[in-house]
């Protein structure tokens, strides 16, 4: 019903756009400029138990770059349900519900990790990169003040650009999973880039985004641990 109310706004507005939807995959124009990507619920599970971790999610791409944004996440939990609407336009900023945002300054004057609170996801499949993953997750969890796993990806980014967490990761997304928080979290203030260290773009299949201060030593950690991250197929996939 959530993508469905979506696509019905979006082809009654903007009927030569492309649309790629997580549930209803491509619909549209495939010459036209626009990319619509949408997730009509981030983080399932925890919808259907009733956890405070979900979202809706919603990025518009031009020309394959993130033009504009907005990621609905549902917080509180059972009796004290609320909503915070994240959203952004290229370089006119972020905001949360109508107020502007930026990434934690934790770390702006060094490339320690030692007082930073991170956050990553894991996949439904236990292969390589899960267990890659799994390494990961130990060896920042020594280094950092903590490791937190939600489990909705654009909630996870729009955190960071909230400034109430300093870095994400996470392997093997999809657009729709991307789109909308990456620009948001950039638009914050903040570094989105593929966990190798390459430019990011939202068909790849590894992100890392942090508040821009401990980008390059969160990439020299990864690299060192994982040695240019071999144990996984490449960052990008066809």
């Amino acid at each position: 019903m959530s993508e469905a109310a979506i696509l019905e706004v979006v082809r009654r507005n903007f009927g030569d756009h492309l649309i790629l939807g997580e549930e209803g995959g491509i619909i549209g124009d495939t010459l036209s400029d626009y990319l619509w990507c949408i997730d009509p619920l981030d983080g399932t599970t925890n919808f259907a138990h009733g956890y405070p971790s979900f979202a809706v999610s919603v990025g518009v791409l031009f020309q394959g770059n993130p033009a504009a944004a907005s990621v609905v996440e549902f917080a509180g939990g059972p009796m004290a349900w609320n909503t915070r609407t994240f959203s952004a336009t290229a370089g006119g900023g972020a905001f949360c519900n109508g107020q502007k945002i930026h990434a934690s300054p934790t770390a702006q004057l060094s490339d320690h990790v030692e007082q930073s609170l991170l956050v990553t996801g894991f996949g439904y499949e236990h292969d390589d990169p899960w267990a890659t993953n799994i390494e990961l997750f130990k060896e920042f969890t020594d280094v950092s003040r903590g490791v937190r796993r939600p489990g909705a990806a654009a909630v996870d980014v729009c955190h960071v650009a909230l400034g109430i967490v300093e870095a994400y990761w996470e392997y093997r997304l999809k657009p729709w999973d991307m789109a909308a928080g990456v620009l948001i979290v950039e638009e914050a203030g903040g570094t989105v880039s593929r966990m190798d260290g390459g430019k990011f773009c939202v068909f790849d299949r590894s992100v890392l985004v942090s508040n821009g201060a401990l980008h390059a030593k969160m990439i020299d950690l990864i690299v060192f641990i994982m040695q240019l991250l071999e144990r996984i197929a490449p960052a990008t996939e066809n």
